[in-house]
């Protein structure tokens, strides 16, 4: 059985060839040709069966044979906000996997005692993009620039809204144990701080502005887990 190649096409419903990126790897490494059949996904919930129409060196044209509606499969709204690592590999690593998972939002945080205070979306993005063609998720995740932490806290307000961290001074709960208790919104907000954890200044404001001290289980984790860990966490809770 041949196999289906997926590209990602935000337009997908009105336009009529891939963008250039896809195009290029459609005809020159995949070597498609008219008649070819191929799935478009536009990240915001639908696939589209299509048809090769033409296909030069760096042109590939289509036309739309199906659409194809796909249910979310998860509820509610999954959204990490985590400090990045010095090494922006990790973050990637990070990226990859949590899309692969399924999630809807990302934010990096500028916090007391991050190591990074720059994040190259368009990198991000590419990866990402990557990770939603492979797993074949309908939903490409929302990406954020760099927010201040004071910032973010003060004007995310609604939904469950927690901050992970490793503080014995502050009563902390388990994020798995909180998400699984009823709540009015399927919502869900985790923060993960830098390798050096939020400052104990940050995770009071935070939990003064009503988000909920939490730990992760009882392993000491690198940000880049903590942050795939929590994605998983909220995911789980929410099939």
């Amino acid at each position: 059985m041949k196999e289906t190649h997926f590209f990602y096409v935000p337009d997908a419903r009105t336009a009529v060839e891939l963008p250039e990126e896809e195009a290029q790897h459609a005809v020159r490494v995949l070597r498609l040709k008219e008649g070819d059949e191929m799935m478009l996904m536009d990240g915001q919930g639908t696939f589209y069966q299509a048809l090769v129409t033409m296909a030069t060196n760096k042109r590939c044209c289509y036309q739309i044979a199906a659409v194809q509606p796909q249910k979310r499969a998860w509820n509610g709204h999954v959204h990490l906000a985590i400090a990045p690592t010095k090494m922006i590999d990790r973050m990637e690593w990070m990226s990859e996997k949590a899309t692969e998972v399924g999630f809807d939002e990302l934010t990096f945080l500028n916090c007391r005692f991050s190591e990074r205070r720059m994040v190259k979306l368009p990198r991000i993005e590419k990866i990402v993009v990557s990770a939603l063609k492979q797993s074949r998720k309908a939903y490409m995740p929302k990406l954020n620039e760099m927010t201040d932490f004071r910032r973010f806290v003060e004007t995310h307000t609604e939904g469950r809204r927690y901050i992970a961290h490793c503080y014995e001074e502050v009563e902390r709960t388990s994020l798995f144990d909180e998400l699984r208790q009823p709540a009015e919104s399927d919502d869900a907000l985790v923060m993960v701080g830098p390798e050096g954890d939020f400052s104990i200044e940050e995770v009071r404001m935070a939990v003064k502005h009503g988000f909920v001290s939490v730990d992760l289980g009882k392993s000491r984790l690198r940000t880049e887990t903590a942050g795939l860990s929590a994605v998983m966490m909220m995911q789980l809770s929410k099939l």
